[in-house]
């Protein structure tokens, strides 16, 4: 049997109660880590931690919002004390309620607006602020923020978070560059469609078809593609890996916009 690559780690993971971060704190504890599954969801943080125990790793829930200093603070600390170091901080959390809210630029709310900054870009600079003492104490460290392939194309709609995920590639760059001297690196994953179990049934046939001919590969995106590249940048298989962006989409954002309307019309060359 090989060797379990965090073994003797400690995963703080934002985000963690479901889809995305649920998956990725099973995935990194059945690879040795020791992981917090940090969520303002609590009561589903702690249904992540029971299928960890129950598979016999190691975990505990923490309650967080990550737009709160205090909160952010307690949950690095609460780390810290429980398994005496952090080695893996993955600022996965971000606003699910703005969907309806975050509107074409001239329509949003101001509300809206700061809430959407306050947890997606405020959250993953307070996770770095208070995690990188630790690390660099430690010598060592690998931060992965989630951005999205929405942070890399513009839609009609979602300005706030769109905004904000690109904003989180200058701050993966920043710590990359400010920390990387002294043993801590920085990347970010940005996912295309990933949905969730059973989560066909919020597109219309048409919708998803029309999604499913931009990906480059035969399907859509689901959460352990996400979790299995975070496993990657948080092991050593990655030590030489900083200040980058890999972009999990299936091959959404690599084409000519023009090419699944000329497959469409039977033209492949």
């Amino acid at each position: 049997m090989s060797a379990r690559r965090l073994e003797g780690k400690v995963a703080v993971i934002t985000g963690a109660a479901s889809g995305i971060g649920a998956h990725t704190a099973s995935l990194l504890a059945s690879e040795g880590a020791c992981v917090v599954v940090a969520d303002i969801d609590e009561e589903s943080s702690a249904s992540v931690v029971h299928e960890i125990l129950a598979t016999g790793g190691r975990a505990i829930a923490f309650g967080v919002d990550v737009g709160a200093p205090e909160q952010v603070e307690a949950m690095i600390e609460n780390a810290v004390t429980t398994y005496g170091r952090i080695d893996i901080l993955h600022n996965n959390a971000a606003v699910k309620s703005l969907h309806p809210r975050d509107l074409k630029v001239a329509d949003i709310s101001l509300d809206a607006w700061e809430t959407g900054i306050r947890v997606n870009l405020t959250g993953p600079m307070l996770g770095c602020k208070y995690a990188l003492p630790h690390m660099v104490r430690q010598g060592a460290g690998s931060i992965i923020n989630t951005t999205s392939a929405v942070g890399l194309r513009a839609e009609d709609t979602r300005t706030v978070y769109g905004t904000t995920k690109a904003a989180l590639l200058g701050l993966t760059r920043s710590v990359a560059v400010q920390y990387g001297k002294q043993g801590i690196r920085c990347n970010a994953i940005a996912p295309g469609l990933i949905l969730k179990e059973g989560g066909h049934h919020l597109f219309d046939p048409e919708e998803l078809a029309l999604f499913e001919s931009h990906h480059m590969v035969p399907r859509v995106g689901e959460a352990n593609d996400i979790a299995r590249a975070v496993l990657y940048l948080a092991s050593d298989d990655a030590e030489f890996v900083t200040g980058q962006t890999i972009v999990v989409d299936g091959g959404f954002t690599c084409h000519l916009p023009v090419v699944p309307a000329l497959r469409a019309r039977g033209r492949t060359n």
